[in-house]
């Protein structure tokens, strides 16, 4: 019997079940889908961006090395966005070096804020206008020479559409992880991994950020959002929650022992992707995805 003022809404498709592509990855990350549906994803220790392709549901590789690319992301023209923290940076691809196959071109839009190595961007986010947002935690890599947070704190922070300008906007999370903002612009949400809670924000006519509210005492590695504004989670399964921060789903990855990030692609965006630790996964969905393309 469903317990009285709990939402029992379903989104996986009916007899939904996961599909694995590809062989043994050691920790897959950083899902986004270009305008075909095809899906960029990353396996950062191995150091190289890998793409499932929509036509032959074939995982191919696509750039090795690539900058230990983390968090990524396409642009509404087509640039893929790439968090690379190898060197702490954040990347720009241009969208006719993706669709060749290379990284020729490649844009180092940012790596420091006020003189200082930024910690390590780890997920990004294009806002409408073309400006990023961006999480920034540390996490102490082994490629790393140094062992300290080269900044004072874990923020988020927003790139100017223009590229010039870099602004922290959020500075009172612990450990921010995952990012995604709606399709309209308004609305920003952000997961604090280190706290076990996800924030929503309001996004200001500057760009700037207010009214942090909680959205639901869950933190997540990465996220999404579908076209009725539900949002995914990760870390054990794929959690989903209603607008209102009401869990509604959630979908075991029985296999692997942590979820890092989601996105929608194929032909319809109809169909979730998973990337779980050494897996990379898909399962149909009966809503699509908020974005034509990127997260």
């Amino acid at each position: 019997m469903a317990q009285v003022g709990v939402p029992t809404t379903k989104v996986t498709g009916l007899n939904a079940k996961l599909t694995r592509f590809g062989g043994e990855y050691s920790f897959t990350e950083g899902p986004t889908a270009d305008t075909d549906g095809n899906v960029y994803f990353t396996d950062q220790p191995n150091n190289r961006i890998l793409r499932w392709d929509r036509q032959t549901g074939q995982v191919t590789t696509y750039l090795e090395p690539a900058g230990r690319a983390n968090g990524m992301c396409f642009d509404a023209a087509g640039n893929l966005l790439v968090c690379a923290d190898e060197k702490n940076e954040l990347w720009l691809i241009p969208a006719a070096s993706v669709a060749s196959g290379t990284a020729e071109g490649k844009q180092i839009l940012a790596s420091e804020y006020l003189g200082k190595k930024l910690n390590g961007p780890n997920d990004v986010w294009c806002h409408p206008d073309g400006s990023l947002y961006f999480t920034d935690p540390f996490y102490k890599r082994p490629w790393w020479t140094h062992d300290k947070m080269p900044q004072d704190g874990q923020h988020v922070y927003r790139l100017s559409a223009d590229r010039k300008t870099l602004t922290r906007v959020a500075d009172s999370l612990k450990q921010p992880n995952g990012i995604v903002g709606t399709p309209d612009g308004k609305t920003l949400y952000v997961a604090d991994i280190g706290d076990k809670k996800t924030y929503r924000f309001q996004i200001q006519a500057d760009g700037s950020l207010a009214n942090k509210t909680l959205f639901c005492e869950l933190g997540s590695d990465g996220m999404t959002l579908d076209a009725e504004g539900n949002l995914y989670l990760t870390g054990q399964g794929v959690t989903v929650f209603n607008p209102r921060g009401q869990k509604i789903d959630h979908i075991e990855v029985p296999d692997e022992r942590w979820t890092a990030n989601v996105c929608f692609g194929g032909r319809d965006r109809h169909t979730l992707f998973i990337t779980a630790s050494k897996g990379f996964y898909a399962i149909q969905m009966m809503t699509r995805g908020a974005f034509k393309q990127g997260k």
